[in-house]
């Protein structure tokens, strides 16, 4: 996995924000005020910021999982990657559920390739 050195997201990474929760009757927006304006989502350079961690965490896990995979030979990604999505979630880092999805896509196709 490389990063994208021209600061271009790709396509399948995850633009959404976790829905904002407003206790409330009335109907309420989640939105920010940023540069005078409201904005719904992430701006570009967090984005790209976010990008940029998860991409790090990729490259991480995917040497982790190797790892263990080499250290335990009847381990198999099959059962180390709910394992190691537990213990991602469990970190508490500030990620969605989808860009947690995306995370553990992108090490799982690492490891059905050759190793690193």
């Amino acid at each position: 996995m490389t990063k994208e050195c021209d600061g271009q997201v790709p396509a399948d990474f995850p633009r959404e924000r976790d829905p904002t929760s407003v206790s409330g009757f009335q109907t309420k927006l989640g939105v920010r005020l940023v540069g005078g304006k409201y904005l719904e989502g992430w701006t570009d350079e967090e984005l790209f910021a976010r990008f940029d961690a998860c991409a790090d965490l990729v490259e991480q896990l995917t040497a982790y999982c190797n790892r263990k995979l080499l250290a335990l030979p009847n381990e198999c990604p099959s059962t180390l990657l709910p394992k190691v999505r537990r213990g991602v979630v469990g970190k508490g880092w500030d990620l969605t559920e989808a860009e947690t999805d995306w995370i553990m896509g992108k090490v799982a196709d690492c490891l059905a390739g050759p190793p690193r």
